[in-house]
Order: C-alpha cells, then structure tokens, then sequence
C-alpha cells in the first residue's frame, strides 16, 4: 500500500512509498482503509523534532475512514463502519479516567512507541500512533470511533483533532463567559476552531491575532469582531479593553514569546489557555511577583481538555445545526502523491487546513 514517511528527524520533505504494510493486527486491533486526513501543525513538529516521535514514520494523526477488519474481541466495531480515528483514546481504568480527566490518558502515547507499518528496510512507525498519511492503518479498537453515515469523511478528519482541540479550550478548558472579551493568538484551522468556540459561548469581542493576512481575513467570517496582525495587537487591547488586557487569552502556536504576548495580554485575574503544542526545551519565563500580584489563571488544553468521545458528539450536533462551519476550514485538498504541497501550504500559513485525500 501506499503511505508518506519520513525517514529521518529534521527532514523537511515526505517520500511516498508504495511498499509499505500496515502491522500489529490481532486481538483488540482494527483495520482502517483512510479515507481522508488532515495535515496538522503538530505532524510538523514531529517532523522537525520539536515533538518527540521516532523514526521513520509515517505522519499524520487527523483521519476518517472505514473499518476493513475487526480483530478477536472487539466489539460495538464491523467492517463496514465509518469512523473517525482517535490518536488519544481513554483506557477508562487508569487513574486519570477514573478521575473523569480522559484526555490526560497516557495509553494512547505508549502506541507511538511500537511500529505501525514496515517495509523491506525495516519497521516504520505511525506518529501518535496512528499514522494517518497512508492508505491503511491498524489501531487499537478504542482509536476508532463511529460517525454517523451523514458525516463526511473530510469532516471527521478535523474532528479527530484540531476541531476538537480548538473548540475545546473555549468550551470546556476556559468555558469563556458570555460578554467577555477575547483574543486568539494563531488562527489556523485549532486556532479558527477557538474563535468559533468563544463565539458559541457568547464573547462579545473576539479578537484573531496572525501574521498572515489571509488567516486574520477567514478569522472574521468564523466570527472574530477584529483581526490584526501582532504588531497590531497593542492597539487592539487599548481599543477592546481600554488597556486592561482581555478577559481570556488562547495561545495556538506553541512557542514561549507568544506565550510570553498572551500573558501580557491578559487582563490582571483574566485567563491565558494554552493550547499550542511546544517544545520540550522552550521554556516560559514568568517572575515570582507578577504570578501572585496579577492573579492570572494560566490553563494549559490538552486535546481540548475534555472527555474527547463527548466532544466528538457535540461537534457533529453543533455542525448539524449549522452553529460551527468545518467545510470552510478546508482551504486546499490535494492527493497522497502531493504531500509535500500540503506540507508547503502549513508552512506558509496558505492554508487553514488542507484535507490530503488518499
């Protein structure tokens, strides 16, 4: 089958390969034709090394599919069913589960040590454990979820994370106040899905933050009131907040200095969310005093920061409704073979999202 890998950590460049196996069924596993995936900043940082994965592997963790085969003792899973694949699913017996915290489950994170795929060379592995750049998957059965038959398997894809990690930091993570006001810092398709989140929940100013204009001009059909560019931000705050700093900060990049700008941006007992995914060696500088004089609340969302099976049900009610637009956050589609374009148009910020179809 085909599948895109990278060979090597720091690589800027996918190899399509057509000799590649998807590996590990058995009991408990499933077998997944992927339909339709999306390339998320995150398969970036893997590949750059900025999040940890080993290689080779095969990115790519944002897909939709169909079942082609179920392993011993699965159940509520056939062939035939439509689902959307689950890169962090809940064991429900560790103590983060019991705790009602599934997202912070720690079962979904051992898969991406143990190879999903091979070829003549050797083992390959699926990043998150997934591996969604590639035309079969195999995964633990609790990675693959049902979606109703009306969903789109494009649709889905964004469900299976940056969706749901966008819209969750305004929903569950901050549960923005109605009134409130709010920037976004980074408005791809996480930081879009925020924006629409802090929309649902009522703020009555929201503004986008990006350095690319086509970004900051799609935030505001999505809902933001105002979209400037960073070095606009400072007059954005005198002008929404008077000065004071806003009400409720999301970062989406995933960096330390545009952290550093959120917390500086937030209003003295406001709330910054974390919700961009950084490095390991990149560290946020905050002194003593400012912690306790200005009482800000400083949240880290991890994949939304809710049970993620409710979250997917929720946003198919609110796509149903019409309340959320996930259509419009697929800017560009392009075919497995056209990887690396996909790869240019994150790079470049062309895109919101681009929906590889495999």
């Amino acid at each position: 089958m085909r599948a895109a890998v990278l060979h090597e950590i720091g690589q800027d460049k996918l190899e399509v390969f057509d000799d590649v196996e998807a590996v590990g069924f058995g009991p408990g596993r499933v077998r997944v034709r992927v339909h339709a995936t999306g390339l998320c900043h995150s398969d970036l940082s893997a590949m750059s090394g900025v999040l940890p994965q080993p290689a080779p592997f095969v990115p790519g963790h944002e897909g939709a599919g169909e079942i082609l085969e179920v392993g011993e003792g699965v159940r509520g899973l056939k062939p035939g069913d439509r689902v959307v694949l689950c890169w962090l699913p809940a064991c429900g017996s560790c103590p983060a589960c019991k705790r009602g915290q599934t997202e912070l489950c720690l079962a979904g994170f051992m898969n991406a040590g143990t190879p999903n795929f091979k070829r003549p060379g050797g083992d390959v592995f699926g990043f998150a454990g997934t591996g969604t750049f590639a035309e079969e998957v195999v995964v633990d059965a609790g990675c693959a979820v049902p979606i109703p038959d009306d969903v789109p398997f494009d649709i889905a894809a964004l469900i299976g994370c940056g969706v749901t990690t966008g819209l969750g930091a305004a929903l569950n993570t901050a549960d923005v106040e109605a009134g409130s006001s709010v920037a976004v810092i980074g408005c791809g398709g996480v930081g879009i899905s925020a924006v629409q989140g802090a929309r649902l929940k009522g703020a009555a100013e929201i503004v986008a933050v990006d350095p690319v204009a086509s970004r900051r001009e799609s935030a505001l059909r999505f809902g933001a009131t105002k979209a400037v560019s960073p070095d606009e931000l400072a007059d954005a705050k005198q002008q929404v907040t008077g000065g004071e700093g806003f009400d409720y900060v999301f970062e989406v990049v995933g960096k330390s200095a545009t952290a550093r700008t959120a917390y500086e941006n937030t209003r003295r007992g406001g709330t910054l969310v974390i919700v961009g995914a950084g490095a390991m060696d990149d560290f946020l500088q905050l002194n003593m005093f400012e912690l306790f004089f200005d009482e800000k609340r400083i949240l880290p969302s991890m994949y939304g920061g809710g049970d993620v099976l409710r979250s997917y049900e929720r946003t198919i009610a609110l796509w149903r409704a019409g309340r959320i637009d996930l259509a419009g956050l697929i800017t560009h589609r392009v075919p497995l073979t056209d990887i690396n374009e996909a790869l240019d148009q994150m790079r470049t910020g062309t895109a919101l999202r681009t929906c590889i179809q495999i």
